[in-house]
This record gives structure tokens, sequence and C-alpha cells, in this order.
């Protein structure tokens, strides 16, 4: 029984602890490890997926704005606010130990059932820091930047300026978030 309060007080999964943690905890449950269909699965996802993003410690808000965005006349809108400070790069940034400049941007969506559904998963790929990046930019200096789900920074000006109208828009970035495995 020590054993089980052992593995009880452990913390919970994280992507740096073993995989083997909760296959021995499921089997202390009395269920047993896994399928192998089941763990081969989990290993390609998180071959697809990596562990999580390289993405720098960061905050995501978002507020409610009494104003409209072109298509969306009967909608408030959602402004989302990501917040990134400069920062040290880590092992998982281009260059480990240098700075990078932070990132200060706001995010349009309808405020309606599919603009806070897409809010739900830019929410959940935020966690999951998939979102933003630290890249080199053209005159070499490292900086956040967004990484491959493509944001809202106009509220109108149509997509050609990432702004709305896009009637796409919604759809495509679900998608895009689906196949990083958000849903």
């Amino acid at each position: 029984m020590l054993m089980d309060k052992h593995v009880s007080k452990t913390p919970h999964m994280g992507s740096g602890q073993s995989s083997d943690k909760l296959h021995c905890n499921r089997y202390l449950d009395g269920q047993g490890p896994p399928p192998l269909v089941q763990q081969a699965k989990e290993g390609v996802d998180e071959l697809y997926r990596g562990p999580n993003g390289c993405q720098p410690e960061g905050q995501m808000t978002w507020v409610i704005l009494h104003r409209e965005l072109p298509r969306f006349p009967d909608d408030n809108t959602l402004q989302i606010n990501y917040i990134f400070p400069d920062g040290i790069q880590t092992e998982k940034h281009p260059h480990p130990c240098q700075p990078y400049a932070g990132l200060r941007l706001c995010a349009y969506l309808p405020d309606n059932r599919d603009g806070r559904s897409v809010l739900k998963l830019l929410e959940k790929a935020f966690n999951e820091q998939l979102l933003f990046t630290v890249t080199t930019n053209k005159d070499g200096e490292d900086m956040v930047t967004t990484a491959s789900i493509p944001l809202k920074t106009q509220a109108d000006g149509g997509s050609g300026v990432d702004g709305y109208p896009d009637s796409d828009y919604l759809k495509t970035v679900r998608k895009l978030l689906k196949d990083k495995g958000i849903e």
C-alpha cells in the first residue's frame, strides 16, 4: 500500500514525465495497461504534435467589444489579447540563452456561437503552446510571432490584411486547429 500512496502523491503527468507511470498507475488501479493499439496511437500522436509547442511564456485574455465585424452585423466582437514579455530563449527556441523581443497582439472573432467555439479552440491551442513561437526576423533579431494558425489581427480591411470580412476564416482556423489535434 505504501507504493500506492507514493503513486497517488506524484504530480499529475506532464510532458516531462514518463508515460510508464500512467500505465503503472492504471495497473495499480486494477485496470492494467492500455491496449497496444492505443499505446501506439498515443505514441504517434505525441510524435506528430510533440509533447508541447515552443511557445514562450505569455498570457491570453479576451473581452467583448460592443461593435460589429464586417459580415457579422448582429454580433458583438470578441477581442483576444495576447501578451508576451521580452524573455530569454530556452532549448526549444532557435538560440537558447539569447534574448527575444516580446509581443502584444489583438485578434478578433465574432461574438456568436461559431466565434465562441473557435475562441475555446484557440484557448486550448494557446495552453498547449501551439499558437506562437520565437523566430528570427529579417534583421536577425529573435522575436515572438504567430506560428501556423492565422489570427485576425484587424477588425476590418479584408483577408489581405488579416481582417474581416473573410467568409471562410472560422472554418479554416477550425480545420487547421483540428490538424494539430485541437478539437
